[in-house]
């Protein structure tokens, strides 16, 4: 069947459950399955302290990618990330090295599932198994995310289901004394079993491979993968605490199927039963969520010409198709020519390694100065966070010996070469690194700049961002003839500098400098001037409409030559000093706006000031409501500073208002001249409306004439209703 290929974005399909099903899908699967049984020749029953040793340097590694992953939301995961922090040689590397260790842990868990299943089918040939699910997998993922997260979250859903009832039910048969054996282990054989068990958790990040997909990124990866951490430490460390409390330690040891083995002791073989079906939920979910993030890489990496481009294109779907089926060929000939159980448990070496890395951006991303990097999750206890998660890595990579250091560094020189003779001479970029050394006085990397403040206007504003209180509160000047740039930056000047420090002529010539030099935005008509200015209390707006156009020069950034064009509108931004991510995500807001097809239309076709302040709003009804909220509480403050009267008016069952329970607003029969301004319900501002329904408790602002406001006063006693 063809596909229809495009070269369209890929869609923010996966929720908050979806972000929680593929980071505790690829957590749960060998390691709980399979690696007890062989940590247990090393640690004996410490191996429950040694999975929970093991998830302390993951800590930092998580935090880190979190915050990378809201201020950068891209597809390639940690490809993205180094090749923006440090550089496209070493997004090379930990890209190129990165796909290859998800194929290696999908391979490993397609043959993993082999020995559950061999319990009761042991002459079924697994390898031809393990080909024909990868195959349906892939057939799966080039569905795109939202059905592949869907199947996800079902066989997590019932993964969890079983587990929580083996560790239910088996808890209460465990023998305390082969518990207490843990503590008899010496530090340094758990920390070793510690680098083992490891790998049994790094699969909690990959999903930030897949947080270009992720609806409200800033939101929901935070509390998908910390709430994944949780449920994996904490059905680790039971998990393996029932499987050392039920079964002697001789058995355990070097057991391949260590759960059935306990379910078996603790509930007989009915138990074992539930628990191998557990097993394969486990095994296909690590693989299926492995193969949707693994395929991810060739995409991102294809966007920045480091891979060849017909990885960049999707199908009708939104899945990167030839990502996906490169990715499932690469598991189909691990699984038919190499051995991946051995070859798997290399590559946590690697992942180590890349953790370090990711670890490390966090600190050149901050460190870089750029307002640009605006992250929603910011890593607690910077740096220190950081300098742990780097040297916790490293210390575990040196524990695990020389063998997987020496396939991490395979893979280092597998994407060195794939770097400097494939993609060296096609890109023209630099990290963030390098705006470090700006700090300095050695080059920076402007791109990078332009890369992130294009991520913040797809991004959009922030649930707390007052966006609509600073367009509610704006200065409006509508112009009847034309005008020349210059003039009205004088004009918004001198309303300015009643507000700020600074003199007229300071802010009118900070302005036009920064016109003149190109830095402000003039598109479709549309001027953006913005300053960040000290001494400014809150985000201020002038919006400026000239029908019959206002003329500007300025130098073009791209071209570097003088420009003249007409404007329609101008749109002022002044912002504090502290806080340069809100003023960009402000000023990435309006210019989203701004580029909307209808915007001039609009624009040009409004009759007054709100008109005029409604049109730069998002087109959401939630933004608009917190607009008329901000509109009404402005009208109030104003009517207040006009010494204009009001009444404050509380609906109790018991008071004279009592009757106006129940009746909408429409109803109310108040005075000619008099307006609900503002109703309080339950600590919240609720936007009157003719058909909104008065409840107890309510405490209405009534604006009004003298005369009107008597009226009211009479019918419900003095300033307002009393019990």
């Amino acid at each position: 069947m063809a596909e229809k290929m495009t070269k369209a974005k890929l869609k923010r399909e996966i929720g908050l459950l979806g972000v929680y099903a593929i980071a505790t899908g690829t957590t749960l699967s060998a390691g709980f399955f399979l690696l007890p049984g062989l940590a247990a020749e090393q640690a004996g029953a410490a191996i429950v302290l040694a999975y929970v040793v093991a998830a302390i340097p993951l800590v930092p590694a998580m935090f880190s990618i979190v915050e990378l992953a809201t201020a950068m939301p891209r597809a390639g995961g940690i490809y993205y990330f180094l090749d923006r922090s440090m550089g496209p040689w070493m997004g090379t590397l930990g890209g190129v090295g990165t796909w290859l260790a998800l194929i290696l842990k999908v391979s490993f868990a397609l043959v993993g599932m082999g020995a559950y299943i061999a319990l009761y089918v042991p002459e079924l040939p697994m390898i031809p198994v393990a080909v024909g699910i990868a195959i349906a997998l892939g057939a799966l993922n080039l569905l795109g995310a939202e059905k592949s997260g869907g199947f996800q979250m079902g066989l997590v859903l019932g993964l969890l289901v079983i587990l929580s009832g083996f560790i239910g039910t088996g808890l209460p048969n465990v023998e305390m004394a082969r518990l207490t054996a843990m503590f008899e282990v010496d530090g340094e054989t758990i920390l070793s079993t510690a680098g083992l068990v490891y790998i049994s958790y790094v699969g909690v990040t990959t999903v930030a491979s897949l947080s270009e997909e992720v609806k409200q990124p800033e939101r929901n990866l935070p509390l998908g993968v910390i709430f994944s951490l949780i449920t994996a430490v904490l059905v680790y460390a039971l998990g393996t605490g029932v499987m050392v409390g039920v079964l002697p330690l001789e058995q355990l040891k070097g057991d391949l199927t260590p759960a059935a083995s306990a379910a078996k002791a603790a509930l007989g073989d009915w138990g074992a039963a539930i628990i191998s079906v557990a097993a394969l939920l486990a095994f296909t979910s690590v693989a299926n969520a492995g193969m949707l993030s693994a395929s991810r890489y060739p995409l991102a990496m294809s966007r920045d010409h480091m891979m060849p481009r017909f990885f960049q294109h999707l199908n009708a779907k939104a899945s990167p198709v030839y990502g996906v089926l490169a990715t499932m060929g690469a598991i189909v000939l691990i699984l038919v020519f190499l051995d991946p159980t051995k070859i798997a448990k290399l590559a946590s070496a690697f992942q180590l390694l890349m953790f370090a890395l990711v670890c490390l951006a966090v600190i050149v991303m901050r460190e870089s100065g750029l307002a640009s990097y605006d992250s929603g999750y910011r890593s607690p206890l910077y740096p220190w966070m950081q300098l742990f998660g780097v040297v916790a890595s490293c210390v575990l990579i040196v524990e695990m010996g020389w063998l997987p250091s020496l396939f991490s560094a395979g893979l280092l020189a597998l994407g060195s070469l794939w770097y400097f003779k494939f993609a060296r001479n096609k890109v023209e970029r630099d990290g963030a690194i390098y705006h470090m050394f700006g700090r300095w006085g050695q080059k920076q990397d402007r791109g990078l700049d332009v890369e992130l403040r294009g991520i913040l206007k797809e991004k959009g504003l922030r649930d707390e961002d007052p966006f609509d209180e600073i367009v509610a509160r704006s200065l409006v000047i509508d112009l009847d003839s034309p005008a020349e740039f210059e003039d009205v930056v004088r004009q918004v000047s001198e309303w300015l500098s009643a507000r700020v420090p600074h003199t007229a002529d300071e802010i009118e010539t900070q302005l036009l400098a920064r016109t003149h030099i190109g830095s402000t935005p003039v598109t479709h008509g549309v001027g953006l001037p913005h300053l960040r200015i000290d001494g400014i209390e809150h985000c201020e707006m002038v919006l400026v409409r000239s029908l019959p156009g206002i003329h500007i020069q300025f130098t073009d950034p791209l071209t570097e030559h003088e420009v003249e064009t007409q404007l329609t509108a101008i749109f002022f931004l002044f912002s504090p000093e502290g806080d340069p991510s809100l003023h960009l995500r402000i000023l990435a807001q309006i210019a989203q706006r701004a580029d909307d097809e209808t915007f001039l239309q609009e624009w040009q076709a409004a009759t007054n000031e709100f008109e005029l302040k409604e049109i730069v709003l998002p087109r959401d009804m939630d933004t608009f409501v917190r607009f008329l909220q901000a509109t009404n509480e402005l009208k109030l403050k104003e009517a207040l500073l006009r010494d204009e009267d009001f009444l404050l008016l509380t609906l109790h069952p018991e008071g004279a208002a009592t009757f106006l329970i129940g009746r909408a607003l429409r109803e109310t029969d108040f005075p000619k001249g008099c307006l609900v301004a503002m109703l309080r319900r339950a600590g919240r501002v609720v936007v009157p409306r003719g058909d909104t329904v008065l409840q107890a408790g309510d405490r209405l602002t009534i604006l009004g004439n003298s005369e009107g406001l008597r009226v009211l006063e009479a019918r419900f006693g003095g300033r307002g209703d009393q019990p």
